[in-house]
């Protein structure tokens, strides 16, 4: 007799049903599809923080509901408070910096002119061939290209305060599923196994690799993004460099997709410092980005990802992007946790060939 979870007792043999099925999962997932991106932030929290409902649980025996209460209690002090006071302190910046260079108090032809002076001869040759010696058409170049993205930002952040409502209802949805996801995931992650249409102990060993490739590169890409946003802007601010909490924050983005990092911002900053004579903070932003900004990602990230269960950096970059081309913001997270599963799938089925050769 087949055992009570085996996926072999129950035979869909009627191809109406298997249609029907498959209709009401689309239409389900049509259903909750606006709300997609507060699904999956509410999943992401109830992953990172179980191990923090499981601690208080412990303490509290027979009172679940009151643990993953105090467990969003945690998230909401941890996560969403310190998140929307960097999004206000973000726009406020934004704006500041924009409303400068519309008003011209950031002088974009002075700064050009300062580091292209410096440039070796080639360079300069280079930018006279292309036309980029004269300052002021250098100047209304950048400063609209510049406009353009600022404007753009400040755009999404006046869309983001005028659509308040659709955005405290998505915080709302978030946090009411990740209350239940974090009390009931153990039931959930159960049902779901059982749902998989694979044997038993293949449908145990692709959830479980699954779940720990998926864990530990969450984990690991947002804490180390966090600490070296961080770290990028005390540095900045420590050398007097304007928008350092903007800077930090385009570090702890960029740092996220591999191969680009936090050099795309404080490289060319460094080469400007440089080239404009302040010597030591540039040489200062160097030895910073180096040796410890540069250094956290090899430090860090293995501790928290473990060598063997981290995805391979190519990997990582090219489902990064790509999530992101294709789910916009939210794909940074679903990219790796798709190559996640791509690799988890694909590492059971190697397992099974060795084992049956």
């Amino acid at each position: 007799m087949a055992a009570p979870d085996e996926p072999g007792r129950f035979r869909i043999e009627d191809g109406s049903f298997l249609a029907l099925v498959l209709i009401v999962t689309i239409g389900f997932a049509l259903v909750v599809a606006p709300f997609f991106g507060a699904i999956l932030w509410g999943v992401v929290l109830a992953l990172m923080f179980d191990p923090v409902y499981r601690r208080i649980r412990d303490r509290m025996p027979g009172r679940p509901s009151l643990a993953a209460l105090l467990t969003l209690m945690v998230v909401i002090l941890i996560v969403i408070l310190p998140a929307a006071f960097l999004g206000t302190a973000l726009i406020q910046e934004f704006l500041t910096v924009y409303n400068a260079v519309q008003s011209g108090q950031i002088d974009i032809a002075k700064m050009f002119a300062q580091a292209t002076s410096a440039l070796p001869d080639w360079a300069q040759g280079w930018l006279q061939a292309n036309g980029w010696t004269d300052f002021e058409g250098a100047r209304h170049r950048i400063s609209e290209a510049l406009s353009g993205s600022l404007s753009s930002i400040a755009g999404r952040a006046l869309a983001v305060g005028q659509g308040a409502l659709n955005l405290v209802l998505m915080l709302g949805v978030m946090l009411y599923l990740t209350f239940f996801l974090i009390r009931d995931g153990e039931a959930l992650t159960k049902r779901v196994i059982q749902s998989i249409p694979l044997d038993s102990d293949r449908r145990r060993a692709v959830f479980r690799n699954f779940t720990l490739v998926t864990r530990a590169t969450i984990k690991g890409s947002l804490v180390v993004a966090i600490v070296q946003g961080f770290i990028g802007g005390v540095t900045f601010w420590a050398l007097g460099i304007e928008g350092a909490l903007l800077w930090g924050t385009i570090m702890g983005v960029f740092s996220l997709v591999p191969a680009i990092g936090c050099g795309i911002v404080w490289v060319p900053v460094a080469l400007y410092l440089l080239a404009t004579g302040a010597l030591a903070k540039g040489l200062i932003l160097i030895a910073a980005g180096v040796l410890v900004i540069g250094m956290i990602d090899n430090v860090l990230r293995p501790i928290l990802v473990g060598r063997d269960t981290r995805l391979p950096d190519y990997v990582v970059l090219i489902s990064t992007l790509g999530g992101l081309q294709v789910f916009g913001f939210h794909g940074f997270i679903v990219g790796p946790v798709v190559a996640a599963l791509f690799i988890a799938t694909w590492d059971i089925v190697t397992e099974q060939r060795k084992a049956a050769a």
